[in-house]
């Protein structure tokens, strides 16, 4: 997919848990999993800004467009 979840780096820039993080969102650690591991189909608006409000960053800093790499040949 090239759409890139860089939540990692911010947990990381921020020295917090994957744990804390969830619970201050409010969402279960499971299903901020599968949107850090980049294998969600969606993520609400909410669920974004709430990210955005803990993580103190901007939507840009949590997902980026990655074009595909062309094929050989």
């Amino acid at each position: 997919m090239p759409i890139t979840v860089d939540i990692d780096v911010m947990l990381a820039k921020r020295k917090m848990s994957v744990g804390e993080l969830a619970e201050r969102v409010g969402i279960t650690p499971a299903n901020l999993a599968v949107l850090k591991n980049g294998r969600a189909k969606a993520v609400r608006f909410t669920t974004l800004a709430a990210l955005c409000e803990v993580l103190e960053c901007q939507p840009g800093d949590l997902l980026r467009w990655e074009a595909k790499e062309a094929a050989d040949g």
